[in-house]
């Protein structure tokens, strides 16, 4: 069985800014450089029996250091990763404005091989970004989840001129 992650993608509309999406950077040594294809949606994986969003709202929180808004999630749908891993995507209209971000952290060894375990943040910035840079930015098997989040939005064309 393939293992299954969920999380929450936020979004806000501006007439100036057009389409934002909430993403966050990864955190540790072998994303600590890059700015492309080195960002995600907030989540994590679940167990099997567990509530898909009730999990998509936990590991934002873990993730993020805030709990996320209380607000009308939609589900976007299952997302199958380069890795096998399915995700799946709760989307909201949010205009989201956390104060700090703390992520919790995880151990690696750094450097590989020299037995020195330390902790990295799981998330080492978070913003808000525009739909086009997202592209740049996100892991390119998330690219499917602002795909459908376009779908689902419709025939909203962007900013006002």
């Amino acid at each position: 069985m393939a293992v299954r992650s969920a999380g929450i993608l936020l979004y806000r509309r501006g007439p100036a800014t057009g389409l934002e999406v909430w993403i966050a950077h990864m955190g540790g040594p072998f994303w600590a450089r890059k700015p492309t294809q080195s960002w995600s949606i907030p989540k994590g994986e679940y167990g099997a029996g567990e509530d898909p969003l009730l999990a998509a709202l936990r590991e934002f929180t873990e993730e993020i250091g805030t709990p996320p808004p209380p607000v009308d999630y939609l589900p976007l749908g299952g997302f199958r990763q380069p890795s096998g891993k399915i995700i799946t995507v709760f989307a909201a209209e949010s205009d989201f404005r956390p104060e700090q971000i703390v992520s919790n952290t995880f151990p690696l060894e750094w450097p590989r091989g020299s037995g020195r375990i330390q902790e990295f943040p799981e998330v080492d910035d978070a913003r808000w970004v525009a739909e086009p840079d997202a592209r740049i930015k996100l892991v390119k098997g998330q690219l499917p989840v602002l795909d459908a989040l376009l779908k689902h939005l419709g025939n909203w064309s962007g900013p006002a001129d």
